[in-house]
């Protein structure tokens, strides 16, 4: 039953993050620019790599829990979910955060505003979708 409270909240969360406006509409996020999705490799490397891995593939054993109980950093590289979210919802999650928008989050994803800008985070994210398969990338470029 805790568990599916905890589904229940990142469901609330993810719908809130998705209908969260920001000042200016910067999506959907592609991967046409060559020089985003090289600054998106370096920032990544800098800030996301510790935990989903320097290949995206995330944590060993990423959809169970760490020795703190704690849910494992997931696939970034298409083989997880976040082809299945769209840009405001990525956007949003790497800037706040589900562990402070969620009370009792059982992850570490901790937000990254206070380091990255609102650019930064879109070039991390046409980082991340250079490795996703045509029909991924495709699929959630209509989500947008």
């Amino acid at each position: 039953m805790i568990k599916f409270i905890n589904i229940f909240k990142i469901f609330i969360v993810l719908l809130f993050l998705s209908n969260t406006t920001f000042a200016n509409n910067h999506f959907p996020i592609t991967t046409d620019s060559k020089m985003m999705i090289k600054r998106g490799k370096i920032l990544y490397e800098q800030n996301c790599a510790s935990c989903h891995m320097i290949n995206l593939s995330g944590a060993k054993n990423w959809k169970g829990v760490d020795e703190d109980g704690h849910r494992k950093a997931p696939p970034l590289n298409g083989t997880g979910h976040a082809w299945h979210h769209d840009d405001k919802t990525l956007h949003g999650i790497i800037k706040y955060g589900l562990a402070k928008l969620v009370k009792n989050y059982e992850g570490k994803m901790m937000g990254f505003g206070d380091k990255l800008s609102d650019k930064e985070i879109d070039s991390v994210l046409a980082y991340i979708k250079s490795f996703w398969s045509k029909e991924n990338y495709e699929y959630q470029l209509k989500l947008n």
